[in-house]
């Protein structure tokens, strides 16, 4: 755990530090999603439609490894 937080504050630290230097530049990310041909809507959409795909296909699946995944658990040696 203290690994994935450690990667965690890496990655805050560097994306803080691009952005302060595009920001010295006058780089915004509207600029940067106008050269892509996108805009904060197109993007929002875009994130919308994804979960709108993924949240079912992830409960489903959920609803068969889960069960799976316990009776594993269950049926394994006790560590000694």
């Amino acid at each position: 755990m203290l690994r994935l937080l450690t990667g965690l504050f890496k990655i805050a630290v560097v994306s803080l530090i691009t952005g302060a230097g595009l920001s010295a530049f006058d780089i915004t990310a509207a600029d940067i999603l106008a050269d892509l041909g996108l805009t904060p809507e197109n993007v929002l959409d875009l994130l919308q439609r994804g979960a709108a795909w993924a949240v079912p296909n992830i409960v489903l699946g959920s609803m068969v490894i889960v069960p799976i995944w316990l009776v594993i658990y269950l049926l394994k040696p006790p560590r000694g």
